[in-house]
């Protein structure tokens, strides 16, 4: 912290020294209540982050997911990219076994340096600025030891963990915010003109085809009566021309008696016995 110093009639007075009116108890007050304000508020409450913690590698994801209130992972990169930095640094954190304050503070520290860049529009070198200011004051260096949230090796740890994911990926972050981007339509739209259903002899759409057979014998509608009769006629043309042709066969007969035609079947008759007997002697 400053050394504040105050100009007095008499010569200078130290800070240190207490003004009228004050007592180092409400200085001691006033210097807490500013240093509480540093990474406030907080990004997670203490509640969401012991939820978290009884989770997996998976139901990290969720629960962020859930508390971030993101809606639209499977087609927005904005939300997909920056759900996937809270739950890369909530899980380094685990891995270094922090406490449940260094869990706040250091994933309200994410969130403020993406605060910085996409509001404040701070360039990498002003962040790395900001991050060393607020690494003075929750870190090792404050004199007082009772405020130290992280020790030196776990604010060496967040510095090196800062360079390689956020850091090193800055200009990225960069487009993610500030780049305008086209919308990519995946899919396309195809209009399709349903048949108007049809009447005889024609047969059902295609949406609602079935077999002929089926068609035919259950579903196709009877032909007016106009069209069966002719179709019957026709039917019974060639049936009735086969009688005719026999009758003409049958005519050859019709001039000889019954007497007659017995005479010659008998001529006939003996004709054929005389032969066959003839050829056995």
């Amino acid at each position: 912290m400053a050394t504040f110093v105050r100009t007095t009639p008499g010569g200078t007075t130290p800070a240190g020294m207490t003004p009228a009116g004050t007592t180092p108890e409400s200085e001691k007050d006033a210097e807490f209540q500013e240093h509480e304000k540093i990474l406030s508020p907080d990004f997670l409450s203490v509640a969401q982050i012991i939820e978290i913690l009884a989770e997996d590698v998976d139901g990290v994801q969720q629960k962020l997911e859930k508390f971030l209130n993101f809606k639209n992972l499977q087609t927005c990169l904005k939300e997909a990219s920056l759900l996937d930095y809270y739950v890369s640094g909530f899980l380094w954190a685990k891995g270094m076994d922090f406490s449940v304050i260094q869990y706040s503070k250091f994933m309200t520290l994410l969130d403020m340096l993406l605060h910085n860049l996409r509001t404040l529009h701070m360039s990498l070198e002003d962040s790395i600025k900001w991050l060393g200011e607020v690494m003075a004051e929750i870190g090792p260096s404050h004199k007082n030891e009772k405020w130290n949230i992280f020790d030196v090796k776990q604010a060496n740890a967040i510095v090196d963990y800062l360079k390689i994911s956020l850091f090193q990926h800055y200009k990225l972050y960069e487009f993610l915010f500030f780049s305008v981007r086209e919308e990519i339509v995946i899919g396309t739209e195809q209009l399709i003109e349903v048949v108007n259903p049809a009447d005889h002899p024609f047969p059902d759409p295609l949406e609602e085809g079935i077999s002929f057979d089926i068609y035919s014998t259950f579903t196709e509608p009877p032909p007016p009566l106009d069209m069966e009769i002719k179709g019957l006629n026709q039917e019974q043309g060639p049936e009735e021309s086969q009688p005719e042709a026999d009758t003409s066969e049958t005519d050859l007969l019709v001039g000889f008696t019954i007497e007659e035609i017995k005479s010659v079947l008998d001529q006939v008759t003996d004709d054929i016995l005389i032969s066959i007997q003839g050829k056995q002697r």
